[in-house]
């Protein structure tokens, strides 16, 4: 099964938004921690603007 090419752009473009980091360095992670990088990051941006609650 391979992983969906506009998925990856999307988890890409996420990353790379959020944490400036180079389209290479995010492409050497493994599938799973990209996914939970992008995770992580969602769950911030609620926290921020949900004040923090």
């Amino acid at each position: 099964m391979t992983y969906a090419t506009d998925d990856l752009y999307d988890e890409v473009a996420y990353i790379a938004y959020h944490f400036h980091w180079d389209m290479d360095t995010i492409l050497d992670l493994e599938h799973p921690d990209r996914r939970r990088y992008v995770t992580q990051i969602a769950r911030l941006n609620r926290l921020a603007t949900s004040g923090g609650r």
